[in-house]
């Protein structure tokens, strides 16, 4: 029992947020009369939310690293943007166009990553320019006029579909597979990772919580598999979030570069008098990001098949507030991917329940503002209060 009071506390912001986004989940499902967790709802949410993800992974590992990057919406708008002139006006295939974008936004990141990483110019004032640069480069590449429609193959990164097994079944087969798949896989790895916990003596969860731990994630898994093949199966961009997901976790647990990105996040200094190349790292942390605000372009830029000079307003303040409320803190060193995507999750149920509720915008920006404000004061006293 001790030794679960301890995990608990140790993680207590990550599992937090975890159980806020289950009662955040239950509240808008009671005060929707059910909407909320509907099928069609649920694929609507996993759509609506994607970019913002993407962006959020990106703005993670810049905020561990103790800076902020205030352009990603504008350089998603401009990729969006370039993407279809090459696309539409030019009648490029969407594969070399998507690599090219893709380039695009490496360089723009090298661009700003080169800025704060050598020059050593605050990356506030850095992406701020970057921010206003880049959506008037948007404006004229578009002419102020959106540019439509795009290719069906593009256009099915963000509202594609995963096809089923062929047999006219009623339920997507194929969803439910990949839940139990997965849920296999899931207890494999944990019970896997127990034993090496216990081969080098370290502290393990007692068994009960262990079989509770597992016991809930598969019933979410599958729920949240069964739900979705209800409607019409795992969705494309889903299956590129996962993918993300996994990467990114495994970069920043179990490499080199991740052990650096939060020991140059934590203390700077005695990073680099560790043997971290710390201007090196900053520089590379800006052109990931700048890689995954070129996807979120494109992804925003296929759901929406059109690129307009007004996309992406508002995209870094919301993934700003997703990486804040799933963990990570304001004075670097300190965040998880999983802990991003919750907090995005957090964002979009909110924005999605309080849509359904008929909440006006106005009270729905001045909720999350106050979200985000508790979430960054709720780390600053766990931090102050472990001092």
């Amino acid at each position: 029992m001790e030794t679960a009071l301890k995990l608990l506390r140790s993680n207590i912001r990550q599992y937090g947020m975890f159980i806020a986004l289950i009662l955040i989940m239950l509240l808008f499902q009671f005060l929707s009369d059910g909407i909320l967790l509907k099928p069609l709802n649920i694929t609507n949410l996993i759509l609506q939310n994607s970019y913002i993800l993407i962006l959020a992974i990106g703005m993670l590992l810049v905020i561990i690293t103790g800076h902020i990057d205030l352009s990603v919406g504008s350089v998603a708008a401009f990729v969006g943007a370039v993407s279809a002139i090459m696309m539409v006006k030019h009648g490029m295939s969407f594969p070399v166009a998507m690599v090219l974008s893709l380039v695009f936004g490496a360089i723009v990141g090298a661009w700003q990553g080169f800025w704060v990483a050598y020059v050593r110019i605050p990356s506030f004032i850095v992406t701020l320019a970057g921010m206003l640069l880049f959506r008037g480069l948007t404006m004229l590449v578009l002419d102020g006029k959106s540019v439509a429609p795009f290719p069906q193959g593009f256009r099915s990164i963000s509202t594609g579909f995963l096809p089923d097994i062929p047999g006219g079944w009623d339920i997507h087969l194929l969803t439910v597979l990949i839940g139990i798949v997965l849920s296999v896989l899931y207890i494999f790895m944990e019970w896997r990772g127990r034993l090496v916990q216990k081969r080098y003596k370290l502290e393990l969860l007692p068994i009960p919580f262990f079989i509770i731990k597992l016991a809930a994630v598969v019933i979410i898994t599958n729920l949240f598999t069964y739900v979705l093949a209800s409607y019409k199966g795992l969705p494309n961009i889903l299956i590129m979030l996962f993918i993300l997901i996994a990467l990114y976790t495994f970069v920043m647990r179990k490499t080199i570069m991740g052990r650096h990105i939060y020991a140059l996040g934590g203390n700077e200094k005695a990073a680099k008098l560790s043997g971290v190349k710390t201007k090196k790292m900053t520089f590379w942390v800006f052109v990931n990001m700048g890689v995954l605000a070129a996807l979120a372009g494109l992804v925003f830029a296929a759901r929406l098949n059109a690129a307009t000079p007004k996309a992406g307003v508002n995209f870094e303040l919301d993934a700003i507030a997703a990486v804040f409320i799933g963990g990570a803190s304001a004075t670097g060193g300190v965040g998880t991917v999983i802990g991003a995507i919750v907090g995005g999750l957090v964002m979009g149920v909110m924005n999605n329940g309080m849509s359904l509720v008929g909440l006006g915008i106005d009270y729905q920006q001045g909720i999350k503002g106050l979200v985000l404000l508790l979430a960054v004061a709720f780390d600053l006293y766990n931090k102050n209060k472990s001092a």
